[in-house]
């Protein structure tokens, strides 16, 4: 029967082209809008870690002193980062599963002269932890050793764009390349990756490409390394040395660790606070109360409103848009449809069924939704184009599976929306009268 409806409907719309091409093209113009906008707040929204996002961590400690809260605008949040002090003492737990302290640098790569001159790059500082934590995809090689981490080893992992700055794109796991005054070998190139947010440093603009190159995170003492990201303290440094540095109460320094389940996770939190408890007693963390956080990546976007609102409010416009769109299209098909009443009053006399009318004028709309879904679909894919361009994060900025079923469905949605009432009223009208006039 399907199969029939179809057919008809196809005849149906052949009769008058111009008035399928005004149908299919309303559909499509509400579907490219509202896909296109609600695919940027799936980019803001989609789960960083499938399958992981709730066993990852970040750790806060409540460092922070007395005189004023962290935030004032929320005196109830914790310090977002750690301390160096405080990342060295959360490396002696062997409770989680991997665990990494981490920030962000800068640093001068040297390419050999005759390929490019000497750029600077944004270096991750981090224990081999990190790589599987976010689980970052490699193209050549993988992560360094945990001893590499211990030495602490020469050893770095580049991005894809950084090995065909320097190797013209080949493998280039062994090879060495030059950081400011030492030689690195390189034990892995990842692949082009773009997600739509740095998730391990959402404290700053987090917006835009990973690193382009990672280091060990113990070169930080030797090789004097400062920070070039976000920093705060609520006490002066006793001195300007990088040592005095590492020693003050700044908070500079990402914490993350990998808790498998609710009784690691239990654990971990009461270990944590026998942390707090020795610090207090060598008069840190002045404080009263012992405070400590556990938060998910999609806990902090919620808590920080990463998602801005007027992504938020364009995503809620464009749907009101293409209902508008739908809605706009049911006088059209209720004059198209009432028009044929002669037509289908004599298939009710040749035994038809009302439901059987309703289908078929229904699957005839949908036909129309889905040719409209199509087009409004392929469209999107320019105006997505057109929006990345606009974004620091728009490289990530793509139709990906699950908006296409969620484009394909609203033109569903449309198609019946628009013509649910037609093709109940069409149904509904009395064959006898017809009959008499023909």
């Amino acid at each position: 029967m399907l199969s029939y409806h179809l057919k008809i409907a196809f005849k149906s719309l052949r009769r008058n082209p111009i008035l399928t091409a005004l149908l299919i093209g309303a559909i499509a113009l509400g579907i490219c809008v509202s896909t296109s906008f609600v695919t940027l707040r799936h980019l803001f929204t989609q789960d960083p870690l499938p399958g992981k996002s709730g066993k990852v961590y970040s750790v806060q400690l409540d460092s922070w002193g007395t005189d004023r809260p962290f935030r004032d605008d929320d005196p109830s949040l914790l310090p977002d980062q750690v301390t160096y002090r405080d990342a060295r003492g959360l490396m002696r737990s062997t409770i989680p599963a991997r665990q990494t302290p981490a920030f962000m640098t800068r640093m001068f790569v040297h390419p050999d002269p005759k390929i490019a001159r000497p750029f600077q790059a944004e270096v991750r500082m981090a224990f081999s932890d990190f790589f599987t934590i976010f689980d970052l995809p490699f193209q050549y090689g993988g992560p360094w050793t945990k001893a590499s981490d211990a030495k602490p080893e020469q050893v770095v992992v580049i991005d894809h764009d950084t090995n065909v700055k320097l190797f013209g794109g080949i493998d280039s796991v062994g090879k060495t390349v030059r950081i400011e005054e030492r030689n690195y070998r390189v034990a892995g190139v990842l692949k082009p990756y773009r997600p739509s947010l740095r998730w391990w440093e959402l404290n700053r603009n987090s917006a835009g490409p990973p690193e382009q190159v990672y280091m060990p995170f113990n070169f930080v003492e030797p090789l004097q390394i400062w920070t070039a990201g976000n920093t705060a303290g609520w006490k002066a440094r006793s001195g300007s040395t990088h040592q005095d540095f590492l020693n003050s109460e700044v908070i500079w320094i990402q914490y993350w660790v990998e808790l498998p389940d609710a009784k690691t996770k239990a654990a971990y939190r009461e270990w944590l606070n026998g942390y707090i408890r020795e610090q207090k007693k060598i008069g840190r963390f002045p404080r009263p109360q012992i405070r400590s956080s556990l938060t998910t990546i999609p806990g902090i976007i919620a808590r920080d409103k990463h998602v801005p609102d007027s992504v938020r409010t364009m995503s809620i416009v464009s749907l009101l848009f293409l209902a508008v769109c739908s809605i706009n299209l049911i006088g059209i098909l209720l004059g198209k449809f009432l028009g044929r009443i002669p037509e289908v009053s004599v298939r009710r006399a040749l035994g038809a069924s009302r439901a059987q009318i309703f289908w078929q004028h229904l699957v005839e709309v949908e036909v129309i939704g889905l040719a409209g879904g199509a087009l409004g679909i392929l469209l999107s894919i320019g105006l997505i184009e057109a929006l990345s361009k606009f974004m620091q994060n728009g490289d990530a900025l793509r139709l990906d599976g699950e908006m296409l079923l969620l484009g394909g469905f609203l033109s569903l949605v449309a198609g019946l929306v628009a013509g649910i009432y037609p093709a109940w009223r069409v149904c509904s009208v009395p064959p006898a009268m017809q009959l008499k006039v023909q």
